[in-house]
C-alpha cells in the first residue's frame, strides 16, 4: 500500500484527519458489511477482498452490496440479482442501486427516482427469477438510499439529506421522513455499525456526529480530510473505504 501524501493544509473547525492508504486495484462502487468488502469496476467486472488481493468473481454488475440480507447486486440494465448458493440469482424488480445493509432489509433506487424497500421475509424469500417479490414503495424523488442497523438514509436529486423514521424487519417503509437540515450530499452511505458518511457535491467525505436511537438523524456532521475528492464510500469494522473521481481505492482506519 501506499500512504497518501501529506497535505500541507490546515483544517479549522469540525474536522478531522484520517490515516489512509491507497490499496490495489481501480474499482467505480465499493461495499462493505459483516466483515466483507466486494466492488465492480468501470467494464463491470465483481471482486472481492481476500486479504490483500482482489479476487475475480461470477457475474457482471454495475453496483454491489453487502449486509445482514446477504450479497445483492444490479446490472447495466437494472436486473436485480441476489447470490445463493455460489450463484447469482436473478429477482423481480428493476434497480439502478441497492442497499442490503439494514437489519435484514433491501433498499434501493430505480433508474426514475423512484425508491424502494424488501421486508426481511421478502428478501429471505427472494430466489429466482420466477419468484414474486413484495417491493415496498418508500418515495418518489430518491438518487441514492442506504440502511443500517437504526434508520436508513436517503439523498434526493437536489441533493437533499432525509431519514427514514421507525423503520423494522416487517415495515421497511417506516413511518415517514426526517429532513437533516443544510446538509447537501450527493452519496451517504450507512455502516454496519450505524455510523453514517457522506459525499457532497465536491467530493469532500464528512461524518455524522451525535446519532443515538432517540435522535437518528444526529447532531451535525464532521468534515473527514482525505487528500483528493472522492465519489464513493463504505464503512465495516472501522474501517472506512473510499473510491476517488478517478477510480483510486483507497482505505481509511477510524
Amino acid at each position: 500500500m501506499r500512504t497518501l501524501a501529506l497535505c500541507l493544509i490546515l483544517v479549522m473547525g469540525t474536522s478531522e484527519a484520517l490515516d489512509c492508504q491507497f490499496v490495489d486495484g481501480s474499482l467505480k462502487q465499493v461495499d462493505a458489511g459483516l466483515g466483507l468488502v466486494f466492488g465492480v469496476n468501470d467494464a463491470g467486472a465483481v471482486f472481492m477482498r481476500f486479504g490483500n488481493k482482489w479476487v475475480p468473481m461470477e457475474g457482471n454488475l454495475k453496483h454491489v452490496t453487502v449486509g445482514p440480507a446477504g450479497l445483492w447486486g444490479v446490472n447495466e440494465h437494472f436486473h436485480i440479482f441476489k447470490m445463493v448458493a455460489g450463484k447469482w440469482e436473478r429477482v423481480e424488480g428493476l434497480l439502478k442501486q441497492i442497499d442490503a445493509g439494514g437489519d435484514q432489509l433491501i433498499g434501493g433506487v430505480n433508474n426514475e427516482s423512484a425508491g424502494f424497500c424488501l421486508n426481511q421475509q421478502g428478501a429471505a424469500l427472494a430466489l429466482g427469477e420466477g419468484a414474486h417479490v413484495p417491493w415496498v414503495s418508500i418515495a418518489d424523488d430518491l438518487v441514492y438510499y442506504s440502511c443500517g442497523p437504526q434508520s436508513c438514509w436517503g439523498v434526493t436529486s437536489k441533493n437533499a439529506v432525509l431519514v427514514r423514521k421507525e423503520v423494522t424487519l416487517n415495515k421497511c417503509q417506516g413511518l415517514g421522513w426526517e429532513p437533516v437540515p443544510d446538509s447537501p450530499m450527493v452519496l451517504v452511505e450507512v455502516g454496519s455499525d450505524g455510523i453514517v458518511f457522506g459525499i457532497n457535491g465536491t467530493g469532500e467525505v464528512f461524518r455524522r456526529a451525535g446519532i443515538t436511537e432517540s435522535n437518528p438523524s444526529g447532531s451535525q456532521w464532521t468534515h473527514q480530510y482525505v487528500c483528493g475528492n472522492m465519489r464513493h464510500a463504505t464503512y465495516d469494522l472501522g474501517v472506512l473505504w473510499l473510491i476517488t473521481m478517478d477510480q483510486k481505492i483507497v482505505s481509511c482506519i477510524l
